[in-house]
């Protein structure tokens, strides 16, 4: 009976022992598309907008095949914050691809945290866009190298 009971709190409340299922952010006919030209990874802003930092995968080294641990850390400066609302992320291909409605889930004032997230070996681009409180717009770009299986 205590197990049942467990067990139906358990699935009531989304616990689980299991890892979370990874998630496609790039696919693989993606991957493929050209590069993007220069003209599309410009950056913009003169004033101080928010910190954008990429924790994991490193930017300077290959994520292991596999899914891999998406980690991007935002820091909004002079008591603004980050609207998670305006933050947009593009894969930078030539069209571009936005990915912002398949990482929105996992966007919040701090930054991005998303496990398990299933990327093609090769080297991404990915532009992020975070706009603060205070109207200031940042713009960075995010290499993303994963190894060959």
């Amino acid at each position: 009976m205590k197990i049942l009971i467990l067990l139906v709190f358990f699935g009531l409340f989304g616990f689980s022992a299991m890892p979370a299922e990874a998630f496609q952010l790039i696919t693989q006919s993606e991957a493929g598309l050209p590069a993007a030209p220069a003209a599309q990874i410009g950056f913009r802003g003169l004033t101080r907008g928010p910190t954008i930092d990429q924790v994991s995968p490193p930017a300077d080294a290959a994520a292991p095949a596999g899914p891999v641990k998406l980690d991007v850390s935002f820091e909004a400066h002079n008591g603004a914050t980050v609207d998670p609302a305006t933050v947009k992320v593009t894969y930078l291909k030539q069209p571009a691809i936005d990915l912002t409605q398949r990482l929105k889930p996992y966007i919040t004032p701090k930054g991005i945290e998303a496990a398990n997230v299933d990327i093609p070996a090769g080297v991404h681009m990915l532009r992020i866009d975070v706009t603060d409180s205070q109207g200031r717009t940042t713009t960075s770009i995010m290499k993303i190298a994963v190894a060959g299986p």
